[in-house]
């Protein structure tokens, strides 16, 4: 079972706002999470991001896969992803 931490979107119509969770790779967009990390809400006048760092290094060290929107959030945002993969 492969594990990719990646966006869940939720909101309504329009007007989006994603959660960073931890989902096994084959689960649909929208599908159950093992873990919420934080959010991520692009329609504010400043996209404002939270993530759990110590949980993200924890679930990055036992393998989990960033995927590229959740690596450019985290590098736009200078929460370095490259210190945080294996």
């Amino acid at each position: 079972m492969s594990v990719k931490i990646r966006l869940k979107r939720m909101g309504a119509k329009k007007r989006p706002y994603y959660r960073i969770v931890v989902m096994n790779s084959t689960s649909p967009r929208d599908g159950r999470a093992i873990e919420e990390l934080g959010y991520y809400h692009p329609v504010e006048k400043q996209n404002q991001i939270k993530i759990k760092e110590d949980r993200m290094k924890d679930w990055v060290s036992k393998g989990a896969i960033l995927s590229d929107t959740v690596k450019m959030l985290l590098n736009k945002n200078n929460l370095n992803a490259k210190s945080q993969e294996v």
